[in-house]
């Protein structure tokens, strides 16, 4: 094609614009990496995850830093061998190019997977630019012997070798080796010994004595032994092998697996005085866990007992999956429902690992516990886990098993229900599988633990209920019973259940309404314990509040109420103290309860020398307590939820919500990683200012909320002027889209 001088001259002209439109392109093509993160059935490659679903699950995460940027479709390609794979030749599936907004998932629909056979896959994706991203790196995973429409994967458990961060030889001429940290484990040693035939004296625990030496006789359930290890001639490895105990390896508790072992959690390791000829050569311990990132969640603040609080919170989740499954602690082994929903919570919020809470959940299912409560909360840990992987399949399959946990049937015509009506008949205690705890048990009411004269105390002991007084109709019970309506409506939801839905949401506001007009005092405006009582403890408020159950008319004399009953409550009850007050915008007040430092607080667990959190705030409280209990470590998801205020508002991180509420925080910085990516926020504040620095990640929507003080204060986002909506303590941002911001309040 010929062209002349005008139009060379014109094309000239516009070059410089190509080039940096081509130019523009190219980078943004560049920013559009490869998806990495790649999980089947929720699990991450390493190891091999391993799947029994005919239909898996397939998720990844996108890369792309250019702002406002989503996915628009993707491609996975699965081969059935690597080779296979890396040319291009799917000869399992190739999904071909789908449209998919915002939503890096995908199930297999062919349902021709072979057991025991090893596949390959990878994804690639298109953005709303129309811009294409290279194909990830292969992942692998396996399919089990039999192949089902549903089973949850997991992974199995790990041992990881850790070495003493501290070795000393003690005024006995002892030998203390210092693991820095408590941990369900086993023990190896290398011993070199001239002659043979001596024997060690090992000294195994969790705590030191005023000594420095491990604690030959711990308080409540704090774990010691004493392991002699009959020595041969030469340079050997020794594996120390930890009896059995027979409570926490009972009918009812989680066995170790054989591949793994009895562990004991233990911190110290003492070897007495070593005979003539004797020399340690290694010493190392095998910590066992569940597989967990310990740099998918990071946290620090200008408050130091709080980030000691965070790493406690956060190393306890770790620490305390050497089962596989949520369980109580190391005295029993056994899962528990409240156990299991503040674990469940905790772990999200420091590992996005969503397989150990499906897997808790399914065996509660069919082995419930005793309390009221507990029942309940089966349902509040089912939403959990659809809101925070976006996996509905298991509450599909659990679904019929879920509804008579609402324990409906206990209800009389206004929807409150009652354990000691008469109502538990032998078809109810089967419709919630309960013969199976104990064929002549019945429900019972717990509102917290332990109660007064509780197992584990003096009959005379207080306990931690706050002298909640208990009555037929019981306000704790019932505020619980509305949650799990709530939960549960929001399920029938999902699985397109709509009579259902219809049902629950109805059934929901009958007992929203009969709550507040039973328990609530007509002269105080506080909640009241139950129907034939004027008690009013810590628990009937702080529940009502937690669960939107308080009138806005009385909340005031509700957080007065609370506040002048400080923690009146256990380690279990502080999740739903904490929970009330940040959605009631009382953080200083929280914030004041999460670093304090008296008996009842976190730090005092800490200051006990105790590395995971306790069973209960103290010894004192509970004097059969353990130091490796789950059910302690509220704060881990309070730091995320409530403090830094990042939660999800629809399944799986697709909209996401951050509120902070910093109290008297000056700094605070957090990244939480989650199933579309990484979140990080980090604040800044004096009298003068709040400043907010946010990154969103791709194919999620911010809603983002500031502090503020008055209608004048001045908002910038990223430096300009900004307006937002005034919504109670708060500016309001919606709609924010994937990327980073900065956010500034100027306060007048």
């Amino acid at each position: 094609m010929k062209i002349n001088y005008r139009q060379f001259c014109y094309i000239k002209c516009l070059l410089p614009a190509v080039v940096l439109l081509v130019s523009a392109i190219t980078a943004q093509a560049q920013a559009l990496k490869a998806p990495t993160d790649l999980r089947v059935d929720l699990l991450l490659p390493v190891p091999v995850p391993l799947t029994a679903n005919l239909q898996p699950h397939f998720t990844w995460v996108m890369n792309d830093i250019a702002t406002n940027s989503y996915q628009a479709a993707y491609r996975i390609l699965i081969a059935s061998s690597l080779e296979k794979l890396d040319a291009n030749r799917a000869d399992i599936w190739d999904s071909g190019k789908v449209r998919a907004e915002r939503r890096p998932t995908a199930t297999y629909p062919d349902r021709k997977l072979m057991p025991n056979t090893t596949y390959y896959w990878k994804v690639m994706i298109w953005n709303n630019l129309s811009l294409l991203s290279p194909f990830s790196k292969a992942a692998v995973f396996r399919t089990s012997g039999t192949l089902s429409r549903y089973r949850t994967a997991f992974h199995p458990l790990i041992k990881s070798a850790q070495l003493p961060v501290n070795v000393k030889t003690l005024k006995d001429k002892n030998t203390l080796f210092d693991f820095g940290k408590a941990a369900f484990g086993q023990l190896s040693i290398r011993v070199v010994s001239a002659e043979g035939g001596d024997t060690l004296k090992i000294h195994i625990g969790e705590a030191a004595d005023s000594t420095g030496r491990v604690e030959r006789k711990p308080k409540g359930t704090i774990r010691y032994c004493l392991l002699s290890l009959p020595l041969k001639k030469g340079l050997h490895d020794y594996k120390l092998k930890f009896l059995a105990d027979k409570r926490n390896t009972g009918a009812n508790a989680i066995r170790m697996p054989e591949y793994i072992g009895e562990v004991m959690p233990f911190r110290y390791a003492e070897i007495e005085t070593l005979p003539q000829g004797v020399t340690i050569a290694h010493l190392q311990r095998y910590m066992v866990s569940y597989p967990f990132n310990d740099e998918a969640a990071l946290f620090k603040s200008s408050d130091t007992v709080l980030n000691q609080v965070w790493e406690l919170s956060k190393y306890t989740i770790k620490a305390t999956s050497f089962t596989g499954l949520y369980v109580d602690g190391d005295r029993e082994r056994i899962p528990y429902e409240a156990d299991a929903l503040i674990n469940q919570l905790s772990h999200y919020a420091t590992d996005p690992e969503f397989s150990m809470a499906k897997r808790t959940l399914e065996y509660l299912i069919y082995h419930p516990t005793w309390p009221t409560e507990w029942s309940l909360q089966n349902l509040l840990i089912a939403w959990n886990d659809y809101l925070y992987s976006g996996d509905i399949r298991m509450v599909r399959a659990l679904y019929p098993q879920l509804k008579p946990k609402l324990l409906t049937a206990l209800a009389r015509a206004d929807g409150l229900i009652s354990t000691r009506t008469g109502k538990q008949d032998t078809a109810f205690i089967r419709s919630i599988h309960f013969e199976k705890f104990n064929e002549n048990a019945v429900l019972k009411d717990i509102v917290d633990w332990p109660q007064k004269g509780g197992f584990g105390l003096d009959k005379q002991a207080p306990g931690e209920t706050d002298g909640f007084v208990f009555t037929d109709y019981n306000a704790v019970v019932n505020a619980l019973h509305y949650q799990a309506l709530v939960c549960m409506h929001h399920l029938a939801v999902a699985l397109g259940e709509q009579k259902d839905a219809i049902s629950f949401k109805m059934h929901a506001a009958r007992v929203k309404s009969a709550f507040q007009r039973v328990f609530t005092d007509p002269d105080t405006g506080t909640i009241k314990d139950g129907e034939d009582t004027r008690h009013s403890s810590l628990h009937a408020n702080m529940f009502a509040l937690a669960f939107n159950l308080v009138p806005e008319k009385n909340k005031a004399a509700v957080l007065a109420h609370i506040q002048s009953r400080g923690m009146a409550c256990s380690v279990y009850g502080a999740q739903f103290l904490l929970d009330g007050l940040y959605d009631q915008g009382e953080d200083h007040y929280a914030l004041q309860l999460l670093t304090a430092t008296h008996k009842r607080s976190w730090y005092n667990m800490i200051r006990s020398g105790a590395t995971m959190t306790t069973e209960a705030w103290d010894i004192v409280y509970k004097n059969n307590q353990d130091w490796n209990h789950a059910w302690g470590a509220a704060p881990a998801n309070i730091i995320v939820r409530k403090l830094m205020g990042v939660e999800p508002l629809s399944p799986a991180f697709e909209t996401i919500q951050i509120k902070p509420q910093p109290g008297s925080l000056k700094t605070a910085a957090l990244q939480l990683s989650t199933l579309k990516g990484k979140i990080m926020v980090e604040f800044n504040r004096d009298s003068s200012m709040f400043h907010l620095n946010t990154i969103l990640p791709p194919n999620a929507i911010g809603i983002i909320y500031l502090p503020r003080k008055t209608a004048n204060d001045r908002l910038f986002k990223n430096g300009k002027v900004f307006k937002a909506i005034q919504e109670g303590k708060f500016w309001k941002i919606p709609g924010v889209q994937s990327g980073t911001n900065s956010w500034k309040v100027e306060y007048f």
